[in-house]
């Protein structure tokens, strides 16, 4: 152990750990300089600037600069077809002569787009629906309906649309909302030989109102009572009331009319 510490402190020691680290670092040195050479480090052509312009015109400057390019196609409904709206690498960046320049640019065609469901959704929920597809909305009219501000039905160019039908994406559809009134008449239901009860459920059942109930001849079992008269009663100048009038009914004990 001795005798080789004694050779570390030797100068024969010293100069080959001087030569094996000088080595070292001479590979290091060369490794990197060859490697900036061989990849021209710091040298490159600029990217043109390409946005805006025509595909013809961005094709022809990367032709003449030596650069390959690839396109790809995207549907922008506020922008001239056949604009680059995008480039990559973006403009001013240094890159070798020969790279390939990716160019978005902006389809003559507007793809279809699948109309969603839009029932029972309000008007805010649907334009975010439909921004979301792609689709804006037009213009909006109302239809009496109890569901206010919902969507009833959706239209293009005035024809009624269905849920899953195609539209070229960017188009402007209508919609037909509910104005929250709903009906402001209602058919006069027919309720002559039914019974109270049933009678009474019907006349609530459309948003009119039983009014006064009369009672003919005897009543012995106010259980089984059945409707012989009515008023207001459909007729054939008369078939629709306001919603909310009263209806007036006739009653009488016993069997219906036809069993009687």
């Amino acid at each position: 152990m001795g005798k080789l510490w004694a050779y570390f402190k030797t100068k024969a020691f010293l100069k080959n750990l001087l030569g094996a680290i000088g080595v070292v670092v001479g590979i290091v040195l060369i490794a990197f300089f060859s490697l900036s050479y061989y990849t021209r480090h710091g040298e490159g052509i600029p990217v043109p600037s390409l946005k805006g312009l025509t595909k013809e015109r961005a094709m022809a400057i990367l032709d003449e600069q030596g650069f390959e390019y690839k396109i790809d196609s995207v549907y922008v409904p506020d922008k001239v077809p056949g604009t680059v709206t995008e480039q990559d690498p973006d403009a001013g960046t240094n890159v070798k002569e020969g790279r390939t320049i990716y160019l978005m640019v902006v389809t003559t065609l507007a793809p279809n787009v699948t109309l969603p469901d839009l029932k029972d959704n309000t008007y805010l929920e649907a334009v975010a629906i439909l921004a979301n597809y792609g689709l804006k909305v037009g213009d909006t009219t109302y239809r009496a309906d109890i569901a206010r501000n919902h969507v009833l039905e959706v239209t293009f160019s005035g024809r009624a649309l269905s849920t899953g039908d195609k539209l070229p994406k960017g188009s402007v559809v209508d919609l037909v909302l509910g104005d929250g009134a709903g009906a402001a008449e209602q058919e006069i239901p027919d309720l002559v030989n039914m019974d109270l009860d049933a009678a009474k459920m019907a006349i609530k059942g459309i948003g009119l109102a039983v009014g006064d109930v009369i009672y003919q001849g005897p009543i012995t079992d106010s259980a089984n009572l059945v409707v012989v008269q009515q008023f207001p009663a459909r007729t054939d100048s008369t078939s629709k009331v306001s919603i909310g009038t009263r209806v007036n009914l006739t009653v009488s004990q016993g069997k219906k009319l036809d069993e009687q």
